[in-house]
């Protein structure tokens, strides 16, 4: 019997196929980096188009004027100006126009003032807005182990819209299992890499703060160090996510040849580390306290009902660096350099 008359059949039934529904199936160019010693096959490779798509979508936009740091303060000019009022006048409308172009460039100063009256909180996106600079200033003073000198606008993750595109929620469809015990698993998980790992890996980690523990020093896990299948599975959809987030692979922050050993990792592993807490505290602390907040919409809110939150991708949109480090706090340092008032207001009951 010919074995390879089927096989020849199967390959050209799929290339024709592939003329009816136009698939591209080209190899694409890519590139390729050493990030670790020869060797230890830690290479990272990029599909060529995609990279440079990822520097498109990664430009910093200029600033609208250099701004005077003298003269009057915003506070005694303005009225109700609770977090930016040591900024002068003239620093204080530079950030309300470039703040304007990062999140609201169509509904313009409308999305969060009632132009009638601006110093008036009755927008319910103003006093979300204020909270956001709040969240902004945490991040640039308290975690500069993840976000160096370099540190973030608002810009980082809104890139002029008015929700950020990259932002993750609870996922529990569907909720029938069509065939057996899918246990939160085994459907396309979209903040896990589109793979079949669990789906809602994101809530254990970047809002709970579940160990990741999949290691052990021993042939069979024992004691601390063990972990079921499940924890494991429960792992890799956390770093799906945060692999497709920064457009990097496991070696970024590990040694291929010990994943586990910190002492063998790059550094930015610690800086990943510190990057997961981080994102952990914000959703925490500022996120999940404006529930009450925000309209009972798809725009605002998850389908189950919670409130979009952060995740590596918010800020990295798809490349290691945010905007490839490229620093707006020359600019923006005395707007978001600084903790300039740190009190939580008390947003009540969800609406």
């Amino acid at each position: 019997m010919n074995f390879a008359l089927p096989f020849a059949i199967a390959g050209a039934t799929l290339l024709g196929i592939a003329s009816v529904v136009g698939v591209d199936w080209d190899a694409p160019p890519v590139e390729t980096e050493q990030v670790g010693y020869r060797g230890t096959g830690m290479y990272v490779t990029k599909d060529a188009a995609e990279a440079a798509a990822g520097r498109a979508n990664n430009v910093v936009p200029e600033s609208p004027w250099e701004a005077d740091p003298e003269g009057d303060r915003a506070s005694e000019v303005y009225e109700n100006v609770q977090v930016l009022g040591h900024l002068s006048e003239d620093q204080f409308d530079q950030f309300m126009a470039s703040i304007t172009e990062w999140v609201s460039p169509e509904a313009s100063c409308e999305y969060c003032h009632n132009l009638e009256n601006m110093a008036s909180d009755e927008v319910y996106t103003k006093i979300v807005a204020r909270r956001m600079i709040q969240m902004n200033q945490a991040i640039n003073v308290d975690w500069t182990a993840h976000v160096g000198d370099t540190g973030v606008t608002c810009y980082t993750c809104h890139r002029g819209n008015p929700v950020p595109e990259e932002v993750w929620y609870r996922d529990i469809e569907p909720k029938k299992a069509s065939r057996g015990y899918r246990g939160g698993q085994n459907v396309a998980a979209m903040f896990g890499g589109n793979s079949s790992l669990p789906q809602n890996a994101l809530e254990d980690y970047l809002l709970g703060d579940e160990e990741i523990r999949v290691h052990a020093d021993t042939a069979l896990p024992t004691g601390a160090q063990k972990a079921t299948t499940k924890e494991t599975e429960n792992t890799w959809s956390l770093m799906m996510h945060m692999s497709e987030s920064l457009g990097a692979n496991c070696v970024t922050c590990h040694n291929s040849r010990a994943f586990n050993d910190w002492d063998q990792s790059p550094p930015q592993r610690v800086t990943a580390w510190h990057g997961i807490r981080m994102a952990r505290e914000l959703n925490v602390d500022y996120m999940v306290g404006l529930t009450p907040l925000f309209p009972k919409d798809e725009v605002h809110l998850g389908p189950e009902g919670d409130v979009l939150k952060i995740g590596c991708s918010t800020c990295h949109n798809g490349v290691q660096k945010p905007l490839y480090g490229e620093s707006m706090m020359g600019e923006y340092g005395a707007s978001l350099g600084e903790k300039s008032n740190t009190d939580v207001p008390d947003y009540g009951a969800s609406n």
